[in-house]
């Protein structure tokens, strides 16, 4: 049994019959819901009260969902985002990534799988105050893991929940060669149901922003899987 109550869901859509369906659901199961039909409201109604994820379309009528999720980090709010966009395409998976998302749903989508996606970034953000501790560190690269920041020959990096709770995976299993399945269950949890692209996709991502600072530290093991080390250190 899942309990949301307290859990604030800021949803933004501009088509009014899709934005009270969700608030709807979403409030049947139990989360605090605001709504916003516009990348301006959305702003304004995080500022007000910050929420604990947003869901966010990626068209609207003022600024795309992008900006909007550039514009909350930019402001230093890390809030989890959900994009719910028209196409499936892998460049827009990448842009969304590049903007702060941490995962996306397709429309037209179920209910049913949106409630899912949500409860499984809240829970992957509900086991990283759980587990991180103290502060690890790679070569150059360091995770403080109680301020949730990573940076990299003193140069901060900005990382989603995702990427830092797949950093953080990595860094903890440094020098370890990990399957895409083992990084799928751990970070992501299997009853996402998600295939192991997701991992591609989000390792790509974190190498953009972690390994462009300096020597590579993520490494593809091929057939096998993904490995975090030094430069140097033994394959």
């Amino acid at each position: 049994m899942n309990d949301d109550s307290g859990t604030t869901v800021l949803v933004v859509d501009d088509e009014p019959d899709i934005l009270d369906l969700l608030s709807s659901a979403l409030r049947l199961s139990g989360f605090d819901v605001l709504s916003a039909d516009s990348g301006t409201a959305a702003l304004a109604a995080a500022a007000r009260r910050a929420p604990d994820i947003v869901v966010l379309d990626v068209m609207l009528p003022d600024m795309d969902g992008y900006t909007v999720a550039r514009r909350l980090r930019e402001a230093g709010n890390d809030v989890p985002v959900l994009f719910l966009t028209a196409r499936d395409a892998v460049q827009d998976r990448i842009a969304g990534l590049q903007a702060g998302g941490d995962d996306y749903v397709t429309k037209p989508f179920s209910l049913e799988e949106v409630i899912l996606r949500l409860r499984a970034i809240l829970r992957r953000a509900g086991a990283e105050g759980e587990e991180r501790a103290g502060r690890l560190r790679c070569a150059d690269l360091e995770l403080d893991v109680d301020a949730h920041a990573a940076q990299r020959g003193g140069e901060q990096i900005w990382l989603s929940a995702t990427e830092f709770n797949l950093l953080h995976y990595l860094m903890l299993n440094e020098g370890k060669v990990l399957s895409k399945r083992q990084i799928l269950d751990r970070v992501w949890a299997e009853a996402d149901g998600r295939s192991d692209r997701i991992v591609e996709t989000f390792i790509s991502q974190l190498r953009a922003k972690i390994d462009t600072q300096g020597p590579s530290l993520i490494r593809t093991v091929r057939g096998v899987g993904y490995s975090l080390r030094a430069p140097g250190q033994p394959s």
